[in-house]
């Protein structure tokens, strides 16, 4: 049997997209790059990732001030008021703390299955999410669309066991995940 592992993450996005980086390339004939006001966007909500390096968000805000936004990010429609992000927080954090009153977006359509899996396999490709938030990611992946330990992992490229193993995690002592969210 073939090491799921071998390919890395972002396999099963494949369903979606050609390639994870098709997210975010302009079809220059179809889509318009806009700019939103940052009082319109909303995170996505399945976002895994729930500490932000605010040093690395600063000297983001700082290249943002100087030089703007080099690649749009992307939103969707939200079905409450404004856009919600697909791909693109950081970026979104950092203007705002650069006092920008917009930023350079592309809209697209998105269903909640597709932002989760956006959300989860582009923070994953980071390998910057602690091990905790990693694990929520794939609990809430597990929830939200009704998936075995093993069809998470083949979605996000890893084996069943590697998933099964972070998802215990989540049964820790809440103040040993206190530890683990802090990195100690």
């Amino acid at each position: 049997m073939a090491n799921k592992n071998s390919k890395g993450l972002g396999r099963g996005i494949d369903a979606l997209f050609s390639s994870f980086e098709d997210i975010e390339q302009i079809d220059e004939k179809t889509e318009q790059v806009q700019e939103i006001s940052l009082d319109d966007i909303r995170p996505n909500p399945y976002q895994p990732r729930k500490t932000f390096d605010e040093e690395a968000l600063k000297e983001l805000a700082d290249s943002i001030q100087l030089n703007g936004v080099f690649q749009p990010i992307i939103l969707r429609q939200s079905s409450v008021k404004g856009y919600e992000i697909i791909v693109g927080e950081r970026r979104v954090r950092a203007s705002r703390l650069a006092g920008k009153e917009s930023i350079p977006a592309i809209i697209r359509e998105f269903d909640e299955q597709a932002m989760i899996e956006i959300a989860v396999i582009e923070n994953l490709q980071r390998e910057d999410l602690s091990p905790l938030e990693e694990a929520e990611a794939y609990q809430m992946m597990s929830d939200k669309l009704k998936l075995t330990q093993a069809q998470v992992a083949e979605r996000v490229g890893k084996s069943r066991p590697y998933i099964a193993n972070y998802l215990r995690l989540l049964t820790l002592p809440e103040d040993v995940k206190v530890l683990l969210r802090n990195g100690d």
